[in-house]
């Protein structure tokens, strides 16, 4: 897995697209700091030769009320949040790689079972048309056998059919069209034990999600005061050459302008940046509430998992192998008829399908705190 996510990292186009936002904000925060640039003027007063009056220009805007440096903090703050994002964007794909390796490690796994599971079957059959043949049962009992043969047939071929999808879809995170390799190794980081839900709940604001939903209130408080600084007119300073020809006379100009504001004062502007700055902090309070909630019951799914799945080990699944060897021997010695035998595969199977659920829940628990957290085993021993 440690490899996967090494190629994931290096090649996945999403995340790649994301790590230019990056420099786009930095773009932004740029153009932001920069003033506006002068306007060069002529006009001309009579367009005849000798009693024209020619002037020429300088007009240079200055900005009031602190608009660049609002400006500055808007660009700033989004300069900001696209580090988060990408940060968040990278625990995203962690959590993705990490659920498409277990995926594709529990299709191989299930794999395996299906094809454990024919010999089964297939042993049998093999026993039942031995005893067929030497009289001691019934040729029902082989028709049984070969039914039950037939649908683990079609459970190997689902398994086949999923350990290929699986694949395929880890192929699609890593970033590659098609899969490069024949099958995935047992991860050399185990999965991690269940954290306390104290220790998630108490670090809930270092998530990225979190951080980034108090940045957009920041962004939103930022864009309210640029918003208020444009309230402001602008002053436009005004240098400049006047030539009269008919005096044959060369004065200076200097002007001053600015709007007046009279009618246009941004305030629809201010509302509507002051409502967003309300909507951000609320926004902010429902994904903590999510959060908190999303975290406590996963972590219940992730303990109850990881308990079935030690049942499973220690007890469920050597006890059905068990029932299934002593069927099949009382079935050879004529002890158990075929149904026993039928009826201990089967729970065997549907053991060996539980186990491969428990273990598929406690991945997907496991994913969904990665997603929320980002590596789950560095926070639980960060002090």
């Amino acid at each position: 897995m440690d490899q996967v996510l090494q190629m994931a990292f290096a090649n996945n186009p999403d995340l790649a697209a994301a790590q230019w936002e990056i420099g786009i904000t930095q773009g932004d925060r740029q153009q932001a700091s920069l003033i506006p640039n002068p306007e060069l003027s002529w006009e001309a007063e009579d367009t005849r030769r000798n009693s024209r009056t020619t002037t020429v220009m300088i007009n240079q805007p200055i900005e009031l009320g602190g608009k660049r440096g609002a400006r500055i903090e808007v660009a700033s703050r989004a300069q900001d949040a696209a580090e988060i994002e990408l940060e968040r964007k990278r625990n995203v794909l962690r959590a993705d790689v990490i659920q498409a390796f277990y995926n594709t490690s529990t299709a191989q796994q299930r794999l395996l079972l299906s094809r454990q599971s024919l010999e089964l079957a297939q042993r049998g059959l093999n026993v039942a048309q031995g005893r067929i043949s030497s009289g001691k049962s019934s040729p029902v009992e082989g028709t049984r056998a070969e039914v039950q043969l037939s649908e683990v047939r079609l459970e190997l071929k689902r398994a086949e059919r999923e350990e290929a999808n699986a694949y395929q879809q880890l192929a699609r995170v890593i970033g590659v069209p098609l899969p490069a390799f024949a099958s995935v190794s047992d991860s050399s980081q185990p999965m991690p034990t269940v954290p306390e839900p104290s220790l998630l709940l108490n670090r809930i604001g270092q998530t990225a999600e979190l951080r980034l939903a108090k940045l957009q209130i920041d962004q939103r408080e930022a864009s309210l005061g640029l918003e208020k600084a444009q309230r402001i007119p602008d002053l436009t300073v005004s240098l400049g050459s006047q030539y009269d020809e008919r005096e044959r006379e060369r004065v200076n100009v200097v002007g001053l302008s600015m709007p007046i504001p009279l009618f246009n004062r941004n305030q629809g502007n201010v509302l509507a940046a002051a409502r967003r700055t309300d909507q951000a902090r609320d926004l902010r309070n429902a994904s903590e509430l999510r959060l908190r909630t999303e975290i406590q019951t996963t972590l219940a799914q992730w303990k109850t998992a990881n308990t079935e799945i030690t049942s499973f080990n220690q007890t469920i699944l050597p006890a059905a192998q068990s029932a299934v060897d002593t069927a099949t021997r009382g079935f050879e010695m004529g002890k158990f008829n075929f149904l026993d035998v039928l009826d201990a595969q089967r729970t065997l199977i549907s053991a060996r399908g539980q186990y491969i659920q428990a273990i598929a829940e406690a991945t997907d628990a496991w994913v969904r705190i990665e997603r929320i957290f980002g590596d789950v085993d560095k926070l639980t021993h960060t002090p």
